[in-house]
């Protein structure tokens, strides 16, 4: 087994290596509230997401409340390690986090026995992170919440992707996930083992205004390597 891979519901994941238990854009407790306020887009969790393991590393794809989100990372001790983009450092920062690292496209880091290169992700609007993370063995995955390839990435054989596999659309403005759309894009570049779908997974409820506009487009084509939809806290050895 190289890892397992645990969902956690919405953009979450666990990860667990042999030596590190990763955690990504967890939204363990609390709401998740977009500006300008509940009215506005809200979402709630049934219950909280428990977490038994001790987690090493944290890794944020974004700055904005779905992906840092400020009552989960609460929960975490302030000496962690956490790889972020540019635009939830200040956020972590307040929280009184000790060991962050900001990582832009391109740049790479070693850390828990892991290397983990960043990619160009999502323009929301700033370009946000995606990420190549492997073991000392090379085995590993691609990670990118929104449906976007940054075209610089060289081909490659990773063992997972995850990554949404429906478009999200907004009326006037389109896709803001894109996973439909880029999913042919990801196996051609990755010829993953396993497709693990994110993002839009998951047991909480949703309200407000935009809920009430998005609108969903899936993926319809056959895919040569496993499309594995987990339930929130189902996980697969990798």
């Amino acid at each position: 087994m190289s890892f397992e891979a645990k969902y956690l519901g919405s953009n979450g994941w666990l990860i667990k290596f042999d030596k590190t238990n990763l955690i990504i854009d967890p939204w363990l407790t609390g709401d998740l509230v977009f500006p300008p306020g509940a009215w506005f887009f809200k979402g709630s969790l049934n219950n909280d997401i428990l977490i038994d393991e001790e987690i090493n590393l944290i890794l944020l794809t974004q700055g904005l409340p779905d992906h840092c989100h400020v009552p989960s990372l609460k929960k975490f001790k302030k000496c962690i390690d956490i790889i972020c983009p540019n635009s939830a450092k200040g956020i972590l920062k307040k929280l009184g986090f000790e060991s962050i690292k900001v990582l832009k496209p391109t740049e790479t880091i070693s850390r828990e026995g892991l290397d983990i290169e960043a990619t160009a992700g999502a323009p929301v609007p700033q370009i946000e992170n995606g990420y190549i993370v492997k073991n000392e063995e090379g085995k590993g995955f691609y990670i990118e919440p929104h449906g976007y390839l940054d075209e610089n990435i060289k081909s490659q054989e990773l063992d997972a992707v995850i990554t949404p596999i429906i478009n999200l659309e907004l009326p006037f403005v389109g896709s803001f996930v894109k996973g439909a759309d880029v999913l042919p894009k990801l196996i051609n570049t990755f010829n993953p083992k396993y497709i693990l779908s994110s993002t839009a997974g998951g047991e909480a409820k949703y309200t407000g205004l935009l809920n009430k506009f998005i609108s969903v487009q899936e993926f319809a084509e056959e895919v040569n390597c496993d499309l594995v939809n987990l339930k929130t806290m189902d996980s697969v050895k990798i």
